[in-house]
């Protein structure tokens, strides 16, 4: 085997070294819309036995958690998924056949989804096999190894199936955020079964008290259903709905407790294992502080339910997870952000009575991504900024990363791919982007997660999710926008955060760019846009290029029959960036629904019809993919005679396939319907 793949292990003067980013292999699949790469854990060799055995054991808990998103994203995920791998496994027909191939890139699908729905789009994948030949392959498969319920058969595994897979007016989208709909019936996702949106809305209404300050996360770890007239909540829980799996991350977290690198560490380990016991969200907000506030570990996790764009109302989390550990040479950069703070906050361009008065606990890092799991595999974020609640932000504060070897994985891979040859106006912006893209990437994810997330305040009595559905974009686009509007001020050359003053105008291309032309490749012909953070980069885009219109700040110039985004003034469209944060703030902090729904309908959703169809005709040139998912590095104890661990052995030889089908085998947990 390569040895560019594989990190031999073993601390007896044979120290192991990462592979170099010039000989390692990132690309390993590509399929339909999707390229799937590797990425690297550097340092991996230089944490102590007991930091090793920390991270194997947080990266065993967030494989284990594989099943809960499935189910999650949809009711038949699962059964669908298991009866795919059983034909991937065990057809004896024409395994080079085109039935056999599309049915293959299908599953790869179903796996970059969690789902039969698109991970980003949320819209149902369309397969290129035939019902006949799905059919035909389930009839091959032995009996006992399809996901049969009691007494049904494979005919009944087929009808069942067909029109779930095979009916595009069956489920079409996991999340529907068409406005004038019942988002909820409407959705295939499953963190509903039985009520309708009012009657969701309503119930969680109903339990919120106006004047609590410190409110819990209203639905976040349950599944709203309708039993004989009565909606009820089946919550996530050991003993609950999901615990297979939960209680066997439960397993693997306490074996993390035992080997935790401190007690604030343990401390945070054992109330997260308290919260998956109890379900009580109470626990989730003292392990949520606990967690906010252990800032000494070196090795750090996110585990749990956490993100809710999945849930067109924005409570209801899927799961998730990713193992870190601390990248202290980048982490400068992050802690010069984090412990400027209040300065940014202050000189924010919002109204004073929407600043912080105080910034408290902004704790920022560069990590090094060690596993990945959930709803963060195989796409990855490049930043995450937690926790979620608006009280423990305020009160506590939150913590930032940037995922810098994810970054750089995709930056590697993108190397001399031809994109900005093709998209980009001249060579002038060309040239910025080669010299100044990867460090200002970095930095606009620094500040989005660092301080975007987590500026402002809502102002006394405010619902936190006051402006539903349009939530999610309207938080996203204000994070970026306080990302966008400091990244041209002087203190990010005053502070060595960028080497001189030219150097934002990389991002500021690049953003403005994508958000009114290249992020257009991921949107299928007639579609709106749906999606959260995209609807929140065209909406910025969009609506700075119509404000700046008069003074002629952004062009959407021709040359040779192609459109080009040109910045004619970037101090200008500084200005237009701080003007649209201050509004976006207002909003947030006063719950105005209707100024939300205004400016995400207004600039967010529909798309330049005509633009799009060239967009798409010069990218298909080029034979790009607009997603990236990932594999994981495998992790293997090394033990003496005793079973003691010695080492822990970081492995990158498998492939997309073998992952995926190893990951059913050995974290399979949940039954087919939950």
């Amino acid at each position: 085997m390569a040895s560019t793949l594989l990190i031999a292990c073993g601390n007896n003067g044979n120290k192991s070294t990462t592979p170099g980013v010039e000989e390692f292999k990132y690309i390993v699949d590509k399929f339909e819309d999707v390229e799937i790469l590797r990425y690297r854990v550097p340092g991996f060799e230089n944490l102590t036995l007991k930091q090793k055995e920390l991270v194997y054991y947080l990266s065993q808990a967030a494989i284990e958690g594989r099943d809960i998103l499935y189910d999650q994203n949809g009711k038949h995920n699962l059964c669908i998924r298991r009866t795919l791998e059983a034909v991937y496994l065990n057809y004896d027909g024409d395994r080079n056949s085109n039935e056999f191939v599309h049915l293959t890139n299908y599953l790869k699908q179903v796996w970059m989804g969690n789902g039969i729905h698109h991970h980003y789009s949320a819209d149902k994948f369309t397969p290129k096999f035939s019902e006949s030949f799905f059919a035909e392959a389930i009839n091959s498969v032995d009996t006992e190894k399809l996901p049969l319920l009691h007494g049904e058969t494979p005919e009944m595994l087929i009808k069942k199936l067909t029109p779930v897979i095979f009916d595009p007016t069956v489920l079409p989208k996991r999340v529907n955020q068409t406005q004038g709909e019942d988002l909820i019936t409407t959705s295939a996702n499953n963190y509903y079964e039985g009520v309708t949106q009012a009657e969701a809305e309503g119930f969680y209404d109903a339990m919120k008290d106006p004047d609590d300050n410190t409110p819990i996360a209203y639905g976040l770890n349950s599944k709203l259903v309708k039993e004989d007239g009565v909606i009820k909540e089946k919550v996530y829980k050991v003993g609950g709905l999901y615990s297979p799996a939960i209680e066997r991350i439960v397993h693997w977290l306490k074996k993390a407790s035992e080997v935790a690198e401190n007690t604030q560490q343990k401390a945070v380990i054992d109330s997260l294992i308290e919260f998956y016991t109890t379900g009580d969200l109470k626990t989730y907000d003292d392990y949520s502080i606990k967690w906010v506030q252990d800032v000494h570990s070196l090795v750090d996790f996110v585990n749990g339910f956490t993100e809710s764009y999945g849930d067109p109302l924005g409570m209801k989390a899927s799961w998730e997870s990713i193992v870190n550990f601390k990248n202290t040479e980048a982490t400068k950069r992050t802690e010069v952000i984090s412990s400027n703070a209040q300065w940014f906050e202050d000189h924010s361009p919002i109204e004073p009575r929407f600043r912080k008065e105080k910034v408290k606990g902004v704790s920022a890092k560069v990590i090094t991504a060690a596993m990945l799991g959930g709803d963060c595999y195989p796409a990855s974020p490049l930043g995450i900024n937690l926790p979620n609640s608006n009280w423990i932000r305020r009160d506590y504060g939150s913590k930032s990363v940037t995922i810098e070897n994810i970054a750089e994985a995709y930056n590697r891979a993108s190397l001399g791919n031809g994109f900005a040859e093709e998209f980009m106006w001249s060579n002038v912006e060309r040239e910025q982007a080669k010299k100044y893209s990867a460090l200002t990437d970095n930095l606009h994810t620094d500040l989005h997660e660092c301080l975007g997330h987590g500026s402002g305040k809502l102002l006394p009595g405010v619902d936190p999710d006051a402006l539903k559905a349009y939530g999610s974009p309207i938080e996203e686009a204000r994070a970026d926008l306080f990302g966008l509007y400091f990244m041209a001020d002087p203190i990010m050359v005053k502070l060595g955060l960028l080497p001189d003053t030219e150097a934002y105008k990389a991002q500021y291309y690049q953003y403005v760019m994508n958000g009114l032309m290249t992020q257009l490749v991921r949107i299928q012909p007639g579609k709106d846009i749906e999606q959260a953070h995209m609807r929140n980069r065209q909406l910025i885009a969009s609506w700075v290029y119509e404000k700046g219109n008069p003074d002629n700040v952004i062009e959407l110039a021709v040359k040779d029959g192609k459109h080009y985004v040109k910045i004619n003034d970037y101090e200008k469209l500084q200005g237009l960036f701080g003007q649209l944060l201050a509004e976006i703030q207002e909003i947030k902090s006063t719950g105005d629904f209707d100024g939300a729904r205004h400016l995400i309908e207004t600039y967010a959703v529909k798309v330049n019809q005509p633009l799009h169809t060239e967009i798409l005709e010069r990218y298909k040139k080029l034979n790009l993919t607009p997603y990236r998912g990932f594999i994981n590095p495998s992790y293997t104890p090394v033990t003496d005679k005793k079973g003691k661990i010695t080492d822990i052995c970081i492995n990158y030889e498998e492939d997309y396939l073998k992952q995926n089908i190893r990951y059913s085998q050995e974290f399979s947990t949940l039954p087919i319907y939950n």
